[in-house]
């Protein structure tokens, strides 16, 4: 079916635990806090790898893959709506990250001209 999966060792980070129903894929409820979620490095590798046998893969078969691959059960359902997530989020962060940037442009632009304004002060410290 697919193929077995190659760990390559990465540093993966608790997140703070946002909803009470469902923990998600690749986390568990930390023992020692119960609003934040512990990650399950072998559960995330595996999703990483999902990710790209989607490109050859249906959801059905690769979710029966890693549900086989990692003990824990996740339908096609479920991974769909875990990827389109991951997507949504990444496109707002570039999407934010570029308003970021044009707004610093514009008002380095905006300074420029009011130092080249006619008539142009700045106010001093009076010390």
């Amino acid at each position: 079916m697919l193929p077995k999966p190659d760990f390559k060792v990465k540093r993966w980070e608790r997140v703070p635990r946002l909803t009470k129903m469902q923990v998600p894929f690749g986390y568990e409820i930390d023992p020692d806090d119960e609003d934040w979620l512990k990650p399950i490095p072998k559960e995330l590798e595996l999703l990483e790898l999902a990710k790209k046998h989607l490109k050859q893969y249906s959801y059905r078969e690769v979710s029966a893959w890693l549900s086989t691959q990692s003990g824990r059960y996740i339908s096609h359902a479920g991974l769909k709506s875990r990827i389109d997530v991951e997507r949504k989020r990444k496109s707002l962060a570039r999407i934010k990250r570029k308003l970021a940037e044009r707004l610093e442009k514009a008002i380095s632009q905006y300074e420029e001209l009011e130092k080249e304004r006619l008539g142009a002060y700045t106010l001093e410290d009076p010390d």
